[in-house]
């Protein structure tokens, strides 16, 4: 196994010893008893792909070379597997980590960290796996880019189990990158974190790691069981009290009471996020209750446990999610004595608005006969004066009958009205 920080090409073949290849800086031999090699070599992170100098010269670079040449280039590493290489003197340009070594590796393999048994479903499950060349696991920065690792669950499709309709699903994969559950990147020891939400039965894992060069698979048949824990809301009787309660119950014939432990989130409006511990198990049925609340509306429970099997596992549970709401309750109706006082109070107004409409009426009416009345004496005024100026005319034509005639002979003149005198003579 080599350190941090070289390159190592590793070379497969039937059978190949140390003595066949030698090293000399960026440079190494191959001789005529090598059918197939891969170099797996490490440069300065964000470099440019090496290039291969064969023993006649001839170059090779990472978008041109033979067919028969695979060539894997991520941002601190190149893999290049090479079938029937030329016998002789290679060489690497490029910018290479100072200090490189090289293996004689004779097959690339992996392994996979089996999963434990009983294996639940919900547990959070830390698994690992390596990639491996002669047995040795391979170790270098850039290598979690260049290799693609996932894990797969497939049906077993016994009749009657929960997961008998489910067919593959991919489940998660492996890193070697620091992150989640993998503790140091590029040491080597890929890190998985599986998906084990899945329906109860017998399944099948398959993990596969591959990139352009190599493929390489694990198969291993497993059961995932019921959580030997379970949780479930309790119903409130009487809600407006704000006080809700957890039953607790746990299968003692898998995991140690006295090692049992629960951690509950309450999640609410507002914000509230209430961390709630149970610890000191007494009983295998507990009731947990939990802070009165008192904001109305929903509420969630997340829960985690944390337990050891009856063989000695540790294991980490997912518990399903619990809800329940606060609903405000109606407001409370009226009493009969309100019901009658508000009665009376609707009755006043309704008499007060009948008053006041009929005066508004009688008011109208009398107004409107009132106008009715002034504008009917105008009218009879008018028609008097009119009378009285008609007949005062005819008595001033009889009593002048020459001025009679001479309208006669002369065209007769349209009277106006607006020449009338309708003024009422002065009483004397």
């Amino acid at each position: 196994m080599s350190p941090i920080g070289t390159w190592q090409p590793f070379v497969h073949a039937e059978t190949i010893k140390a003595s066949q290849a030698a090293e000399l800086k960026n440079r190494f031999r191959i001789d005529y008893m090598v059918d197939k090699l891969t170099l797996v070599i490490q440069r300065s992170y964000g470099s440019a792909p090496v290039v291969v100098v064969l023993p006649d010269g001839s170059k090779w670079y990472s978008n041109r070379h033979p067919q028969t040449v695979k060539w894997v280039d991520g941002l601190a590493a190149d893999m290049i597997y090479i079938e029937k290489p030329m016998p002789g003197p290679w060489q690497l340009l490029g910018d290479i980590t100072e200090g490189s070594t090289i293996q004689k590796i004779s097959e690339l393999d992996i392994d996979v960290e089996p999963f434990p048994q009983p294996l639940f479903q919900g547990e959070r499950l830390k698994v690992t796996a390596r990639l491996l060349g002669d047995n040795l696991t391979m170790r270098m920065p850039g290598l979690d880019f260049m290799v693609e690792w996932t894990a797969k669950f497939s049906s077993q499709h016994i009749n009657g189990e929960d997961n008998f309709v489910t067919g593959t699903i991919i489940v998660g994969a492996y890193k070697d990158n620091g992150e989640d559950l993998d503790e140091v990147p590029d040491d080597g020891v890929f890190t998985g974190a599986k998906n084990l939400d899945q329906p109860t039965g017998h399944y099948t894992l398959n993990v596969t790691a591959r990139n352009n060069l190599f493929e390489r698979e694990y198969v291993m048949p497993f059961v995932l069981s019921e959580q030997p824990i379970t949780v479930e809301m309790v119903p409130n009787n009487d809600p407006l009290k704000g006080i809700w309660q957890i039953q607790t119950s746990i299968d003692d014939t898998q995991v140690l009471l006295d090692q049992t432990h629960f951690l509950f989130e309450l999640v609410g409006p507002a914000g509230l996020q209430m961390p709630i511990t149970l610890q000191d198990l007494t009983s295998v049925d507990q009731i947990l209750y939990l802070p009165k609340v008192s904001d109305f509306g929903s509420y969630r429970v997340k829960g985690t446990a944390v337990s050891t099997t009856i063989d000695g596992r540790e294991i980490v549970l997912n518990l399903p999610e619990m809800f329940f709401n606060l609903i405000e309750p109606p407001t409370p109706g009226p009493t009969v004595e309100e019901l009658a006082l508000q009665a009376a109070e609707q009755a006043k107004v309704e008499e007060q608005q009948a008053k006041d409409d009929a005066i508004f009426w009688i008011v109208t009416v009398n107004l409107t006969l009132l106008l009715l009345g002034i504008v009917g004496l105008v009218v009879w005024r008018k028609r008097q004066t009119l009378a009285k100026a008609m007949a005062a005319a005819e008595k001033r034509l009889k009593e002048n009958p020459a001025v009679e005639e001479s309208a006669t002979d002369q065209q007769p003149e349209s009277i106006d009205l607006d020449d009338i005198d309708l003024t009422m003579p002065d009483e004397k």
